[in-house]
């Protein structure tokens, strides 16, 4: 790979679409109701992911992990966000939630914009923030592991 495919961040944009788009089964297998919380293929979907993401930046050995993950995460947090609004209907099984107190009595579309709008900025801040865990944990695991030295 030359320098110029390369972004500022160590990877190739295509490369860190992917990687977000690793999380992404998630979001469609929980919200079509085809995954619980709390099961050990659930875990496998929340957990290896993001490895594979501090994976992927210790050995390529970007020059900032955890801006490159972070932005990784804010990807991640795209998906997330869009994942939700496209199946909104049916993950709530077109039982959707409602505002109470003081908001209940906003009209529903009115209700549904809060609602959705809260939901996706849930998202994306997720998002954004399992990036930038996974950022801070390959700056470190970067730091402990030395380089290979280059081949003769």
């Amino acid at each position: 790979m030359t320098a110029h495919q390369r972004s500022a961040l160590g990877l190739p944009w295509t490369v860190l679409i992917v990687l977000a788009l690793l999380a992404a089964p998630r979001v469609v297998l929980h919200d079509l109701g085809l995954i619980q919380e709390g099961t050990f293929v659930n875990a496998l979907f929340v957990f290896v992911p993001p490895l594979v993401w501090i994976a992927v930046a210790v050995l390529a050995r970007v020059p900032r992990p955890f801006l490159t993950l972070l932005v990784v995460g804010v990807l991640y947090g795209v998906f997330l966000a869009l994942g939700h609004q496209l199946l909104w209907d049916t993950a709530w099984e077109g039982d959707p939630p409602a505002l109470g107190g003081n908001l209940a009595d906003l009209p529903p579309l009115a209700q549904s914009v809060i609602l959705r709008g809260f939901a996706a900025v849930g998202g994306l801040l997720t998002g954004t923030v399992v990036g930038a865990v996974c950022g801070l944990a390959a700056w470190a695991v970067g730091r402990v592991v030395p380089a290979r030295p280059p081949a003769p």
